[in-house]
């Protein structure tokens, strides 16, 4: 049947109505994905006049739906006529800024705050300003958190009066009954000092700062903290020390672990925000008092932050105040009981090489290294190995041989598989950091013993230690320093060790290319292919399909395919399974 005009120009919303009151998610979560192009079908007028109204009358829907509403908004300035029309997408904005999911408020307020720029100041006074203020004094605290994220991207661009108003809701919020609302108020307070002048920034933020660094709630304390990373970087250093440094003392010595982690997790970011002078005379014994902290995990943010702190210490005090305040403090983290803090210097105490030098890092580091190489925490141990080539540009390869390398060695042998089995994994990063020579010198021969190792688990991992060795070496290296050896274990009197000679060459052979494996590797799997033991003949079968494409046509032609046929005939069922297996393939 046929439909009027009138019929035709309702038909999207119509759509739309209906597939919104659908009760399947699923589709009315598409609808609303397909905003964007029902709002191109009906124009900028009719989305103007009848889309926006209705999408603010259905706020109402699961919280998936409403995300994704949130989210499509926020790109909907061109579909309604551009920014001087942008205004109309605000109250459904509003709406999704008040409900009770945070995720969707959030993705509300992020639309929100997208959208702002694109208004006229005069819009932004008349339309934007309002919503802020509604939000701001609204009866929910849904509404008032959502009113924090928005002060900073309105307030530079309205006129003095209205920027003495906005100060004046912050203020509130600042002080609202509910904790959440404080909690989105510090949150967004560092955010709001960027944009405030420099005058209203020390008669009003600072006493902000003050009272929400002083808040009864421990999460509105430490986003205080935060805070005060911007605040300290807007302010002269004379105003950083006499308005913000008292209170972030307190905060440094706050009785809730939470907040002191705060501190000790922005440390950096608060030593060049406050300056050189502020650092040597205030966060110096912050800092120790942090290091030496009752709660392991204040203790590792802060052991995180070592290598930071020294390097961005003033030159001429640093050597002087790492040596008498810092390197105390790290000797008892070296030996701390928790792991994670262990783990966390470990990862930063490599380089303090460079900033201490040679003499320094041969005294007082290489004795630290050596504990920490030696600590029971595999993550330790890798941490340390990891950043070996930083002491090995200040002190050489000669030192670091002579000092840390036998307890390389140490572990390697040790009793304990496990210890073995990491120092393997290890063993590719410190083949690349130490270089090729120092390798075959003092860690070559290690690799080999693993292969026979008495563990499978460390067999195993000691033919990919050797494929990764390869890559990072080279064919010609291999050729020279790895294949003899591991061919000569096709002749072993334990056929566990021939085992092991055959998954070598099944890793190996793709990083060498199909011309070596056909000229060095193929005539010791043939011969191989005559082996008394059945585990180690059909194990030939297998490596020979897996490396077909590793050897030339002519090989396979002439020995591969004759070595199958014969172990097809062969009188273990499991033999002639894989050769069958293998010639089928090869077909």
């Amino acid at each position: 049947m046929a439909t009027s005009d009138a019929d035709d120009s309702l038909y999207p919303i119509a759509v739309l109505i209906d597939e919104l009151r659908n009760e399947d998610v699923q589709l009315r979560l598409n609808s609303i994905k397909k905003l964007g192009t029902i709002a191109l079908a009906l124009g900028v007028e009719r989305t103007r006049a009848e889309l926006i109204p209705f999408l603010t009358d259905t706020i109402y829907d699961e919280d998936e739906v409403l995300l994704a509403l949130a989210e499509q908004l926020g790109s909907f300035t061109p579909l309604v006529g551009g920014p001087e029309h942008v205004h109309c997408l605000l109250p459904p904005l509003e709406s999704l800024a008040t409900v009770e999911e945070t995720v969707v408020r959030d993705k509300a307020v992020d639309s929100l705050r997208y959208i702002a720029d694109q208004h006229s100041q005069s819009d932004l006074e008349n339309y934007f300003v309002p919503l802020v203020k509604r939000l701001a004094g609204g009866d929910w605290f849904t509404s008032r958190t959502s009113a924090c994220g928005l002060f900073a991207v309105c307030y530079k661009r309205v006129s003095t009066n209205v920027k003495a108003e906005l100060r004046q809701n912050f203020r509130n919020l600042c002080a609202d009954d509910t904790p959440m609302v404080r909690r989105a108020a510090a949150g967004k307070l560092g955010e709001f000092a960027k944009v405030v002048e420099s005058d209203c920034l020390k008669s009003d933020l600072i006493q902000l700062f003050n009272l929400l660094a002083q808040d009864e709630q421990d999460s509105v304390r430490l986003l205080a903290v935060e805070a005060s990373v911007s605040i300290a970087s807007l302010l002269p250093s004379e105003d950083t020390e006499q308005l913000v440094m008292p209170t972030l003392r307190q905060a440094a010595e706050d009785k809730s672990w939470r907040v002191r982690y705060m501190v000790a997790d922005k440390f950096t970011e608060l030593q060049t925000a406050v300056g050189p002078e502020i650092t040597k005379n205030d966060l110096v014994p912050a800092f120790q008092s942090l290091l030496k902290d009752c709660e392991a995990e204040v203790r590792a943010a802060s052991a995180h932050k070592v290598k930071d702190f020294c390097q961005n210490l003033s030159p001429d005090v640093r050597e002087q105040i790492i040596m008498t305040s810092m390197l105390q403090c790290v000797k008892d983290l070296v030996a701390d009981a928790n792991q994670h803090v262990k783990s966390a210097l470990a990862s930063v105490i490599m380089g303090l090489s460079p900033i201490l030098g040679k003499e320094n890092t041969i005294e007082h580091l290489l004795p630290l290294f050596l504990i920490q190489l030696k600590d029971e925490c595999p993550e330790v141990r890798l941490n340390i190995i990891s950043n070996l080539d930083c002491v090995n540009e200040v002190i050489g390869i000669k030192q670091l041989s002579q000092s840390l390398l036998p307890a390389i060695v140490e572990l390697a042998e040790d009793t304990k598989w496990r210890v073995r089995l990491a120092i393997i994994e290890y063993m590719p990063l410190l083949a690349g950091q130490l270089g090729v020579e120092f390798f075959d010198e003092k860690l070559n021969s290690l690799c080999m013993t693993w292969l026979v190792d008495h563990v499978y688990a460390i067999r195993e991992a000691a033919t990919l230690n050797l494929r990764k060795l390869v890559e990072k070496f080279g064919k010609e290296w291999a050729q020279q320093t790895v294949l003899p050896k591991v061919l000569q274990m096709s002749r072993d009197q334990n056929y566990l060790h021939r085992l092991t000679c055959l998954f070598c060459i099944n890793l190996l052979a793709e990083p060498l290319g199909q011309e070596l494996t056909t000229k060095l590797i193929l005539p010791t799997i043939v011969t191989m292919g005559s082996d008394p033991v059945a585990n180690v003949r059909f194990n030939v079968a297998k490596t020979l399909q897996k490396l077909a494409p590793q050897i030339d046509q002519s090989s396979i032609q002439a020995q591969v395919k004759p070595l199958l046929t014969k172990l097809k005939a062969d009188s273990d069922l499991d033999v002639q399974y894989y050769a069958l297996e293998a010639l089928d393939v090869l077909k």
